[in-house]
């Protein structure tokens, strides 16, 4: 299929919008719009970080997700108490494949959910004492965790739990690090404030612990990384990369990160950052406070790669200059081989995205090292400044769509017609059943890493395994065989 022109793009919008009455249909049209490259600000073209119109099936998740969920969550040797009744903190246990070294129970406890249970009476007398109770019991059956989070649900500001109170109080008895997040599911439009709010934590409580300590012996190639949460291993994959170039990467949060790693962090010379959206604010507070610069780095696919490993080492001297280049240099073999094996299976294939935090626009040069156009992106709760990043990604009259709906997403893929979507599990068996190829692009669909040059690998072939699979030749798409039996019928008259 030819690439589509602006006027065909745009006709696609309005011909979805029709279905709304007239005050949805304004509000999503600002919502919906036509890539075009030469705006240099995305506000211009689309509106983005609103709240979701009422009725309509919205992808998005909340704070309490953003916080627990994303940021603190992969923490491993913290225990992160969801603070309200049972089911957030089940739903949101061991479903991102955080990836961690450690023994489940005894040192490392990310896949396990601890909850205050509530019940119908601490909703009336209030979850204090309960959470005061939990903690106690924590330290006793834990002693080897290093801290706890408390993570509030939304009961939780509507009773007005004091939970800064109890955090306080437990810290000093227990001498150990314990951090209140009011990160109540029903504050902000989506879980992006959750991933504020974390951070806020984060710099309030945790950051400062090793300011006037000077015990930490740093060296001139310090870096963290920030925002890789090690889906199925990406955080490893990268970090090889950064330690063959020569840095030390003292630090790395959440993705199998520590506590004590999180304190280091103001000690670094330079905070690399993946996922801009969840975890910008913090690397800001470092900018600001510290004087620590930081960078934003992609690590899918080579080209991509070569351009942040050169990025990252332009702020440091010749020695990690040199070994940037010695790293692409030497997978270049590699990744050339996965180009030359997969390429030809996959070139001018189309492709769809609709994800969260950086992936609608970071694996675009994944997609495209291997011969494949994005035809369609969006964000399930990004801001304007991720669309700014993402329009020079894009090409011109390509669709961009904010929030969309379920109705409004399928309707998009039957005009566009892709060959691969990419987004979230709430999508995958939709399209599947629409006989379309998807991959789920929020952990990898229980594959992975997909950063770095051996993740590259990986997501060439998932990709490959994934169109090219002859499942797809036995699928009876629901309107495709109401067509063939209508013209049946239409042949027997």
């Amino acid at each position: 299929m030819a690439a589509m022109s602006r006027e065909e793009t745009e006709a696609i919008i309005q011909e979805v919008l029709e279905v709304y009455p007239e005050k949805a249909k304004k509000d999503r049209a600002k919502h919906l719009a036509v890539n075009d490259q030469t705006i240099e600000q995305s506000k211009k073209c689309i509106t983005s970080n609103r709240k979701s119109l009422p009725g309509v099936m919205t992808i998005r998740g909340c704070a309490y997700a953003g916080s627990k969920g994303v940021v603190w969550g992969p923490v491993k040797d913290m225990i992160h108490i969801s603070h309200g009744p049972v089911g957030c903190g089940q739903y949101s246990r061991a479903g991102r494949r955080n990836y961690y070294i450690g023994v489940t129970g005894v040192n490392t406890y990310t896949t396990m959910n601890f909850t205050s249970d509530f019940q119908e009476k601490d909703i009336v007398f209030g979850g204090d004492k309960k959470l005061d109770k939990m903690i106690d019991e924590i330290q006793t059956l834990f002693p080897m965790n290093k801290g706890v989070t408390i993570q509030s649900e939304c009961p939780i500001g509507l009773i007005g739990d004091d939970i800064e109170a109890v955090a306080k109080k437990k810290a000093k008895e227990h001498e150990t690090t314990v951090v209140p997040v009011r990160c109540e599911g029903f504050r902000g439009v989506s879980q992006s404030l959750g991933h504020h709010i974390a951070n806020d934590a984060v710099r309030d409580w945790v950051l400062d612990k090793r300011d006037n300590d000077d015990s930490f012996e740093s060296t001139p190639y310090d870096v963290s990384i920030i925002g890789d949460y090690n889906i199925g291993g990406d955080a490893w994959s990268s970090r090889t990369l950064l330690e063959e170039m020569g840095l030390r990467v003292v630090s790395q949060w959440s993705g199998d990160g520590t506590l004590s790693e999180m304190e280091l962090t103001p000690k670094v010379k330079l905070n690399l950052l993946h996922c801009y959206r969840s975890m910008n604010y913090i690397s800001r507070h470092m900018e600001e406070k510290y004087g620590i610069p930081w960078v934003e780095y992609n690590f899918f696919g080579p080209t991509k790669i070569a351009e942040s490993l050169r990025k990252i080492a332009s702020y440091f001297d010749d020695t990690i200059k040199e070994g940037a280049e010695r790293v692409i240099e030497r997978y270049k073999a590699e990744y050339d081989a996965v180009i030359a094996k997969y390429r030809p299976r996959l070139e001018g294939k189309r492709v769809m995205l609709y994800i969260g935090g950086l992936r609608p626009r970071h694996t675009i040069g994944a997609y495209e090292d291997l011969g494949m156009e994005v035809v369609g992106t969006g964000y399930e709760f990004g801001h304007n400044d991720d669309y700014d990043r993402t329009i020079k990604e894009m090409g011109n009259a390509t669709l961009i769509y904010d929030d969309v709906t379920g109705y409004e997403f399928e309707e998009f893929v039957k005009k566009v017609k892709p060959d691969l979507i990419g987004s979230g599990i709430k999508e995958k068996y939709i399209f599947q059943k629409m006989g379309i190829p998807f991959r789920q692009m929020h952990s990898w669909d229980y594959s992975g890493p997909y950063h770095g040059y051996d993740g590259f690998a990986i997501f060439a072939r998932d990709m490959d395994m994934t169109l090219n699979n002859p499942c797809w030749e036995s699928v009876q798409v629901p309107w495709k065989k109401k067509a063939v039996e209508d013209e049946a019928v239409a042949a027997g008259a």
